[in-house]
């Protein structure tokens, strides 16, 4: 088992703090591992297992809790003396009203140490912040990182057939169990029904599971693109599917609250405003991204782009589009007092494509660190600009 020692490292700290701890991310990316992984060290420790209350909403044996009293009750039933005890409660968007027995559990125990997980913004969303009033702390959970995957399958980090593997068919956990591609497909296929099915269908009440392939494969064909409601429309219209605008951003919202994909707004770098309109969207993986794909030899510049993408968000960085007068500029990613910048090429073949890339950075006057992300193995450094491996940069940390 992979320890993902990445996020463990930033939730250590709050192991027995009073906050909410909340991990959230896409189903099957590995959120039950982290939990037992945390409950492994709480052992280490010698806390006694009675003190780890583990509650999976998936098990067919704790079915009847999804009633949220039955929850409250059957927790505080087994919380039977004074000392520290650790209440995990895996996928609790199952329960209705979840929000209600996490505040109540933690106002009216002072020796309760809560987790939880999710896969739908529901745990994200304003509703939940007003219940828990700031008494949480959340952590972005996101299927493996290349590095991730590296450690997990032991293959050649640096070669490139392993790269356009992970790019390819994506960083769920339970996928590099498969060699076969059908089988890969198969697993992928399971993973995609059971988010349209149970976060997109039974929780949003949105039935339309042709229309929402339709969108997903548009968002696909289109990634790292602008995105413009009119074409998406017309390419709706061309497949027999004629939706209003209203309708077709209510099916975005609920692929977005299923947390399939990402949208990221672009931030005017002169102006240091950020801005609503010409977002993109990204997949947050791209192994579903593989089984929709019509044609990934095309699609290879804007996967790996997608990949830089995800990857600046699994480091904790705030992630922009970057917008100048003249030109835009693929990732700015902030953190505290960080900003880097940040463009993505698949090849730098030739002298038009090095200038149009190290030459995005001109307008930009500011001494932040500015990189240039590419498959060269040669080093094209130049001006003060970086320019790097895509794969060696993936592998650093």
């Amino acid at each position: 088992m992979l320890k993902r020692e990445m996020y463990l490292s930033r939730i250590r700290g709050f192991y027995d703090s009073d906050l909410i701890k909340i991990l959230v991310g896409i189903r099957r990316c590995g959120k039950s591992v982290i939990l037992k992984q945390i409950m492994n060290e709480l052992k280490e420790k010698k806390i006694d297992e009675k003190h780890i209350i583990y509650v999976n909403f998936e098990f067919i044996e704790f079915e009847e809790l999804q009633d949220y009293k039955k929850l409250n009750t059957y927790i505080k039933e087994k919380i039977v003396d004074n000392n520290k005890y650790y209440v995990f409660l895996d996928e609790i968007q199952k329960v209705e009203r979840f929000e209600d027995v996490v505040n109540s559990l933690r106002a009216s125990l002072d020796n309760i140490s809560i987790f939880i997980t999710g896969s739908n913004s529901k745990l994200l969303s304003n509703e939940l912040s007003t219940v828990l009033s700031g008494r949480y702390v959340l952590f972005n959970i996101y299927p493996l990182s290349y590095k991730e995957f590296i450690e997990l399958t032991n293959k050649e980090a640096k070669s490139e057939e392993t790269f356009w593997d992970f790019v390819k068919w994506g960083g769920l956990p339970n996928r590099t169990q498969f060699t076969d591609e059908s089988n890969i497909k198969d697993y992928l296929h399971s993973v995609f029904d059971s988010i349209i099915l149970r976060d997109v269908v039974e929780r949003l009440g949105l039935k339309d599971t042709v229309l929402f392939n339709l969108l997903l494969q548009y968002i696909v064909d289109t990634t790292g693109r602008q995105f413009s409601a009119e074409n998406v429309i017309n390419f709706l219209k061309n497949e027999g599917k004629s939706v209003s605008t209203e309708t077709l951003y209510m099916y975005l919202d609920a692929l977005c609250k299923a947390l399939m994909i990402k949208k990221i707004y672009r931030y005017d770098i002169h102006g240091r405003a950020i801005l609503k309109t010409l977002n993109k969207y990204y997949m947050t993986d791209l192994g579903i991204a593989g089984i929709k794909n019509n044609n990934f030899e095309i699609n290879k510049s804007f996967a790996i782009e997608n990949v830089v993408y995800n990857e600046l968000l699994e480091r904790g960085y705030d992630v922009y589009i970057g917008k100048t007068k003249d030109v835009e500029i693929d990732f700015i990613a902030t953190k505290t007092e960080e900003k880097l910048y940040f463009q993505v090429a698949y090849l730098l073949q030739n002298d038009k494509v090095q200038d149009r890339e190290f030459g995005a950075f001109k307008e930009i006057e500011d001494n932040y660190p500015k990189y240039v992300l590419s498959l060269d193995k040669a080093n094209f450094s130049r001006d003060g600009i970086i320019h790097k491996n895509i794969i060696e940069w993936l592998l650093e940390r």
